[in-house]
């Protein structure tokens, strides 16, 4: 069997609420949640929690996530971006185990009530595509990019460049447009040795808007309490 890894990324710095993915929510921490997500399912062999914090280990491990390292300062500023996090956790299990990783389950805690089967859905697609490099949850945008505009100076730019004046189409010739949630991203091993956690050929995995829980602010938490 395939080894596949759940890993939730849980910094402990956050401007819009402090400690943000420890914050209880529906009766306990934010972070919790992915965690009990992935005990539900069958492929995951392994929970990684990567934190900068050890009050934060300490709730991971509460909660059945494990916590073999503590996450370097230079990963946990607000400009870090995803890809140096995930293989510095990838290669710190591997040395670990010595065993190697097929595919990586990036849970996000902000995402805290996931439809049920994400990581099955996501590695199913990913078996079934050999080409494919990553799943990514996704929801048709209710705002379309070729209605979106920069501002430059006192002038409006359109989003979309390359298209004559996308913003005076028609609605029914609008191609359809997804949005990333923060659901589930699905990732294959060896498209980190490209220095990304997507890769050139991503796979969506298509939810509803419904089923959205994505909590950034305060007002996303009060609201979805």
């Amino acid at each position: 069997m395939d080894n596949i890894i759940a890993l939730i990324p849980a910094r402990s710095g956050s401007k819009g609420i402090p400690k943000k993915n420890i914050i209880h929510f529906k009766g306990i921490p934010l972070l919790a949640h992915s965690i009990i997500y992935a005990k539900k399912s069958l492929l995951i062999k392994d929970i990684i929690v990567s934190t900068d914090s050890e009050e934060f280990a300490i709730i991971s491990n509460k909660f059945g996530g494990r916590t073999p390292f503590i996450r370097p300062k230079h990963l946990s500023g607000d400009t870090v971006e995803d890809y140096p996090v995930v293989n510095h956790a990838v290669n710190f299990l591997e040395n670990e185990k010595k065993e190697k990783i097929d595919f990586i389950a990036l849970l996000r805690p902000t995402s805290p009530l996931r439809p049920q089967n994400l990581i099955e859905k996501a590695y199913n697609l990913l078996k079934k595509n050999k080409l494919g490099t990553s799943v990514r949850s996704v929801v048709r945008v209710k705002e379309h990019c070729y209605r979106q505009w920069f501002k430059e100076g006192d002038k409006l730019l359109p989003f979309i460049s390359n298209v004559y004046e996308p913003y005076n189409l028609p609605r029914q010739k609008l191609p359809v447009s997804f949005f990333q949630s923060g659901d589930i991203e699905f990732i294959r091993r060896n498209t980190l040795k490209n220095k990304s956690v997507s890769g050139n050929y991503v796979l969506p995995l298509v939810l509803n808007h419904k089923d959205l829980y994505d909590i950034d602010t305060l007002e996303d938490l009060n609201k979805k309490s």
